[in-house]
């Protein structure tokens, strides 16, 4: 073999050899540095940067991937699970996955997030996050993101039309036709149509005005409602840029207030925020719409205010208990109630890009950085405050697997 072909490797210089050498023993240190916090028990540190080629991604409480596995199917392997609770969940997804979409039918509590060996980022397919323990996720190094923006016109649009259900007794007028009540006098239109109110004039409260309590501001707005809100975390100033009223306590907002619309998240400050004292702090004969969180009502103590008339009518799309059944619970035989099974947010529309949002902010951890790539992650600050960000490898899987189901 002539001086000019010769192997790249007897032409490395001896600096360059001692280099690869000092390589090789720091990646042999960090390889016993992680074996010892296995064997210890305790996750190693999170390694930023693109994580192991193809990691793992599972849909945990869902069986179709067609939406996701387009944007994913380069970087990792997509399977569903179709689980209700983690004791459903297949192990392999417990040790290997990487990341996890979910939507609000499962709940993942420290308990359920410790079973898994190697999550770092769970992605939530809609707004709210609170079936997830952010703050112990954080703990265990795992940055959960949700996807704010894809359903504000659709739960808009549905609480305005809850709104003017109440006001407009469309849903029972329907109902008494379909029973075969006749209306053609004056006096059978009266009896029908009972309740039926204008809106022009009338006060609707809104609590928390985000995305979507601006929403439904600006349309009751063009309905004739005049417009309050209440929302602790809001900066002065926002009022006056939609020209809505702030009110400066819940209790000024419930006094003025001929209808309560719900649109805050539930967090542990506003469990059963409406409840038995703040329903008689309401105007006698309110309306209450909430299609937030069910856990922000107290059912029992609605379900007494409608029997007694203190609430004329309410319209939720969220429950305490979901699936909802009309046979069961408190409300089972509640008047002048309307009740829808926590739909607000859907539209074919909105689910697709639900969907693919959620999709590429997982993109974004498995090819970015934990938690400066991610667009929504709400645990960042209980990540950043965390003394150690866990982890560990994700488990090699294979292409051929994408749309797999474990269960």
């Amino acid at each position: 073999m002539t001086a000019g072909l010769q192997p790249a490797k007897s032409r490395l210089t001896e600096r360059e050899r001692g280099s690869k050498k000092k390589e090789r023993g720091r990646a042999r240190g960090e390889e016993d540095r992680i074996t010892d916090f296995i064997m210890q028990g305790i996750r190693p540190p999170i390694l930023n940067g693109p994580m192991h080629p193809r990691p793992l991604v599972a849909l945990l409480d869902g069986r179709d991937c067609t939406v996701e596995m387009p944007i994913l199917k380069d970087v990792a392997t997509v399977a569903f699970c179709d689980a209700q609770s983690t004791q459903e969940i297949h192990e392999k997804v417990l040790n290997e996955a990487v990341a996890a979409l979910l939507y609000h039918t499962i709940t993942l509590s420290r308990d359920d997030l410790e079973k898994f060996k190697g999550l770092r980022v769970i992605v939530r397919i809609g707004s709210g996050f609170d079936n997830v323990d952010i703050k112990a996720a954080a703990e265990l190094g795992i940055a959960v993101c949700n996807v704010p923006a894809s359903s504000v016109e659709e739960t808009a649009d549905t609480s305005l039309c809850l709104i003017l259900n109440l006001y407009r007794r469309v849903t029972w007028m329907h109902q008494a036709l379909r029973e075969g009540t006749r209306a053609s006098s004056v006096e059978q239109i009266r009896e029908v149509a009972g309740g039926a109110a204008r809106i022009r004039g009338e006060t609707l409260g809104i609590i928390g005005l985000g995305r979507v309590g601006q929403a439904v501001a600006l349309r009751a707005k063009a309905f004739g409602f005049g417009v309050i809100f209440y929302d602790p975390y809001l900066p002065d100033g926002v009022e006056r840029s939609l020209g809505l009223q702030r009110m400066a306590t819940l209790q000024d907002l419930l006094i003025h207030s001929d209808c309560v619309s719900l649109h805050c998240s539930l967090n542990e400050h506003n469990h059963h925020l409406i409840n038995d004292f703040t329903i008689k702090q309401m105007r006698q004969g309110a309306f209450l719409v909430n299609t937030s969180r069910g856990g922000l009502v107290d059912e029992k103590a609605l379900a007494q205010a409608l029997k007694e008339g203190r609430i004329r009518g309410a319209a939720l799309d969220v429950h305490e208990t979901e699936p909802f059944s009309f046979s069961t619970g408190p409300l089972k035989d509640a008047p002048n109630l309307i009740c829808t099974p926590h739909t607000s947010w859907y539209s074919e529309q909105a689910s697709v890009e639900a969907r693919e949002e959620a999709a590429r902010e997982v993109r974004r951890a498995i090819t970015g950085r934990i938690p400066d790539s991610l667009k929504n992650c709400v645990n960042k600050e209980y990540l950043m405050a965390a003394s150690q960000w866990p982890s560990m490898e994700a488990a090699t899987v294979h292409p051929e697997l994408n749309g797999a189901t474990y269960r």
